[in-house]
């Protein structure tokens, strides 16, 4: 599971066209804010999406989900303090949908705000706790944070919800490992490399672990059977 932008909603992949995408609470008319600049959206012509959605909070500037929109439009070419000012305007206006405060944290969490990124995170949770990656991408940020009890909290819970994951396994043993709980990260990644021989970062932190941690005896680590 990648820290990127989620698939935003039927507000970018609108039920109307049948393009799919992550839904979200909501009634089916309150998904488009307006049909030609939610199908540039839906269809990645994001210079046309922002141009047509700056185009309709010009006109209403309290459509909440055009500011959304409009939002990650922007992050998707790289104006990241677009995107976040257009998301902070949406929460501002009331608009509650999980997808929305994930992709505020993520964004966020590129420009370093970690208390600002959590924040968003949380109501990420709250608001779409059944979605694994609201609770896997506030593990990142709270590990990053260095509080690991709340970061190995929400990477099992993500694992609950998208067993065998890899990024997540990875994640909970490097959550380990910073605990000092060797043999858990040791066992974790080698379980992992096992389940998925191409998956990288596993096999090099277990390289890392058997080196600094193992003295070269990776057994040494792992609990005895």
């Amino acid at each position: 599971m990648k820290i990127t932008r989620a698939l935003i909603s039927a507000a970018i992949f609108i039920a109307a066209f049948s393009i799919g995408g992550i839904s979200i609470a909501g009634e089916p008319d309150e998904l488009v804010c307006d049909v030609g600049a939610d199908y540039s959206l839906g269809t990645e012509n994001y210079v046309d999406a922002i141009r047509l959605h700056r185009e309709i909070v010009r006109k209403n500037p309290l459509n909440a989900l055009a500011h959304y929109h409009l939002g990650f439009a922007e992050g998707m070419v790289g104006d990241r303090s677009g995107e976040i000012r257009e998301y902070e305007r949406a929460a501002a206006l009331g608009l509650r949908i999980w997808d929305l405060f994930l992709n505020l944290g993520l964004a966020r969490l590129e420009v370093g705000n970690l208390n600002a990124a959590r924040d968003s995170l949380r109501k990420a949770v709250l608001f779409g706790g059944q979605h694994a990656e609201s609770h896997f991408n506030l593990a990142v940020v709270d590990e990053r944070s260095g509080l690991l009890d709340e970061a190995e909290r929400e990477t099992r819970t993500s694992l609950l919800l998208s067993p065998g994951d890899s990024e997540q396994r990875n994640l909970l043993g490097e959550i380990y490992a910073e605990e000092g709980k060797i043999a858990r990260a040791a066992e974790i990644w080698l379980e992992l490399s096992r389940d998925a021989p191409d998956y990288a970062p596993a096999r090099r932190n277990l390289a890392i672990l058997d080196l600094k941690n193992c003295h070269g005896r990776l057994g040494d680590c792992l609990p005895a059977r």
